[in-house]
């Protein structure tokens, strides 16, 4: 006989998002736990870790969805080298919920289309490589310049609707120095203002991701204390935009994750990688965890963890990782679901004392 019994934390230990499962070790209980927790639950189980908590052994669910940027994981995939073969190995992964991809012509989303349709994940459109070009500088002082960059953007959620995306990432642009910062802050509130109008007719919802303004990226926005008054400013009209958080750029911004506990309201979407620490000073480069230099590493992410379970966070996480030269792909992504797993042990174990 096999017991299967669900029970959610309300304060105990202050894990109050984390569905506990307690059944026997074997093929069969397994099984089982996952057809009740899909019928039970209505969701599908991202992962779940073995733990003894407060005295009492238990498998804990990983309670956020974990996505990945793919365009970073695959960088041929930004010049359409290698889509299917990118698209085939991330699309079957069984870990990810959530796919990040940067925008696709119709020529080479033809290429990947029925991938895409057969493995049923969520897909989020990353502008940001666009966003960061001259052509997308969504925060120009050059009236002509930042309408025609939010046209574009226009022209493409409007294709990615079709595609059954319903979440958009994308950034401020250069950060044009002290005297003119205010008159660009301007115009990327006028910018998101006519992208969330635009997006609102298709179900979408914006993301603004931070950057840095100081090493490497150089973006206006910035710091999420500014990135917030953005936000504030324009969801006085429309509610559909949030702020993405990333773990990498943290260094470069001098925050931490604790800094979300003041703007819990705004986060809605969170990146997880490393800064890279070079020949003095930090790049945005994305290094897989343990790599020479990379400055994040797996206590960062256990301290997100907290951070993300004091405010109910409710997003999803995705990784961000970049191999490098001589790396293959599959080893950055499957060294940060180590990290990613790692860590929520930890984090487990840390918050049952």
């Amino acid at each position: 006989m096999h017991f299967l019994i669900l029970s959610t934390f309300t304060s105990y230990s202050n894990i109050h998002n984390i569905t506990k499962i307690f059944l026997l070790n074997n093929y069969k209980s397994r099984v089982l736990r996952e057809k009740y927790i899909n019928k039970l639950l209505g969701m599908s189980v991202m992962f779940c870790v073995k733990a003894n908590v407060g005295g009492k052994l238990g498998y804990f669910e990983f309670p956020y969805k974990v996505g990945i940027v793919g365009f970073m994981a695959y960088p041929s995939t930004l010049k359409n080298y290698s889509l299917l073969k990118a698209f085939n190995e991330l699309f079957s992964d069984p870990f990810f919920e959530l796919i990040e991809y940067s925008f696709l012509e119709e020529e080479e989303w033809n290429k990947v289309k029925e991938v895409v349709n057969k493995n049923k994940k969520e897909i989020s459109l990353a502008l940001q490589p666009f966003t960061f070009s001259n052509e997308g500088e969504l925060s120009s002082l050059n009236e002509e310049r930042r309408t025609k960059a939010v046209n574009e953007v226009k022209r493409r959620i409007k294709i990615s609707a079709g595609r059954n995306v319903r979440t958009i990432g994308l950034t401020s642009g250069q950060d044009p120095g002290e005297e003119k910062r205010r008159g660009a802050t301007e115009q990327l509130i006028k910018s998101l203002n006519e992208i969330c109008d635009y997006a609102e007719n298709y179900g979408m919802f914006v993301l603004l991701e931070t950057f840095d303004r100081s090493y490497d990226k150089k973006l206006l926005i910035g710091p999420i204390e500014e990135a917030k008054n953005v936000v504030d400013e324009v969801r006085k009209n429309h509610k559909n935009i949030g702020i993405l958080w990333d773990l990498s750029h943290a260094p470069m911004l001098g925050e931490t994750p604790s800094v979300l506990l003041k703007y819990k309201e705004i986060v809605s979407h969170i990146h997880i990688g490393c800064t890279k620490s070079i020949n003095g000073t930090m790049k945005d480069w994305h290094p897989s965890f343990y790599r020479e230099g990379a400055l994040n590493d797996i206590n960062n992410v256990v301290e997100l963890l907290e951070v993300l379970n004091k405010i109910n966070y409710r997003g999803a996480i995705s990784f961000e990782v970049k191999p490098e030269e001589g790396q293959h792909p599959q080893e950055a992504i499957n060294v940060s679901k180590g990290v990613l797993i790692t860590a929520f042990l930890k984090y487990l174990e840390k918050n049952s004392k």
